[in-house]
């Protein structure tokens, strides 16, 4: 492109400098790429913290369950309970299974926890923990 001046009797041009249909064209294609990764890693970090907090919940939740079983001062007898409980204003529901272990003085306790509306079946979390009998 260029410009004219006019100074008395003599134009006088200029060259100026811009950028190209074209330019402007592969500009806006690398910014349309570069603003769909972000989005895709921003939407990727806030599933993970959602899942990390549940997570997180879930796993208070069945430690919580296992210091109460070692708590109470009685042996837990075989077999299956199942509750729920509330945690920063989510309703979970939880499992214990109490088994037998290799050593007659010791109980194993797994320990499952989904939200209310999950399957326990395939919990959020899932801790193992030992409750020995009282002396």
């Amino acid at each position: 492109m260029f410009s004219a001046t006019r100074h008395g009797s003599k134009t006088i041009y200029r060259h100026q400098r811009g950028f190209t249909l074209l330019e402007v064209m592969v500009a806006l294609a690398v910014l349309a790429i570069v603003m769909g990764a972000m989005i895709k890693v921003t939407d990727s970090y806030a599933f993970n913290a959602g899942y990390l907090q549940e997570k997180t919940l879930a796993q208070w939740i069945a430690e919580n369950k296992a210091v109460e079983y070692q708590l109470k001062n009685e042996f837990p007898a075989v077999g299956s309970k199942e509750g729920e409980v509330e945690m920063v204003k989510v309703d979970w529901q939880w499992r214990v299974k109490v088994s037998t272990t290799d050593d007659s003085r010791l109980r194993r306790l797994d320990i499952s926890v989904a939200l209310k509306n999950g399957d326990l079946d395939t919990p959020i979390t899932t801790l193992v923990a030992f409750v020995g009998q009282p002396l």
